[in-house]
């Protein structure tokens, strides 16, 4: 995805403190286009394996079309391909285990993995005292590891790093017991019903806690 343009700072802002909110904002809204070119095949994979009769080889391949409607989409578009193709990269490798495994509820085991990996590395980061928000943010940012030394703004990291563990490991607790049971319909429609709603939640509430930070900081600033 293309750097995000910042927009110039008032005259109580610094570059830092547009940049952050810029970051915040435009990586989410990138992350929810990711989303969407990731679920669009999902639904795809879904309904053709509902209208076929439950056929693997057609439902698989669908989604695989899918994915790569998208990227030439994008292309014709062009549009930043870093996360359309990470997106059918994902799609081709989901369409590979269910076809390896031969069982149609495998092509969601690799986003499995991946929730539990991001949530894994959200709540380590927050174990350790390093919450992975701030530490990325501070990366796009340029204001590096600062940030640790307000004691203050590391619980707000920390809090709004807690939200996106429980959106990783909630949509675990959900669709794992789904997965065992083999309900690859109602697995579909949750997994869809669990990425864009909840991801738009999440970054909704990750603004909601940092917001009064940079408002804070210009008030400082005016007086």
């Amino acid at each position: 995805m293309s750097t995000p343009e910042i927009p110039e700072p008032t005259a109580n802002e610094t570059k830092a403190d547009v940049r952050a909110e810029t970051v915040l904002l435009e990586r989410a809204i990138g992350g929810w286009r990711g989303i969407i070119d990731s679920g669009v095949p999902t639904a795809v994979f879904v309904i053709a394996y509902l209208v076929t009769g439950q056929n693997l080889g057609w439902s698989v391949g669908a989604a695989v079309g899918a994915g790569l409607l998208i990227v030439l989409w994008r292309l014709i578009r062009k549009e930043p391909l870093q996360q359309v193709l990470a997106g059918f990269a994902g799609v081709l490798i989901s369409a590979l285990v269910a076809k390896w495994t031969g069982r149609p509820e495998a092509y969601f085991l690799p986003g499995f993995l991946q929730n539990l990996a991001y949530g894994s590395a959200f709540l380590i980061s927050i174990i350790i005292g390093w919450p992975l928000l701030g530490v990325v943010l501070g990366y796009f940012t340029g204001e590096g590891t600062k940030w640790r030394q307000d004691r203050p703004l590391r619980r707000i990291y920390a809090a709004a790093s807690w939200i996106w563990v429980a959106l990783f490991f909630g949509r675990l607790v959900v669709q794992v017991p789904l997965y065992l049971a083999g309900a690859v319909g109602a697995l579909g429609v949750v997994k869809i019903l669990m990425g864009i709603p909840l991801y738009i939640a999440a970054a909704y509430f990750t603004y909601r806690l940092l917001a009064p930070i940079w408002v804070a900081k210009r008030s400082a600033r005016s007086k």
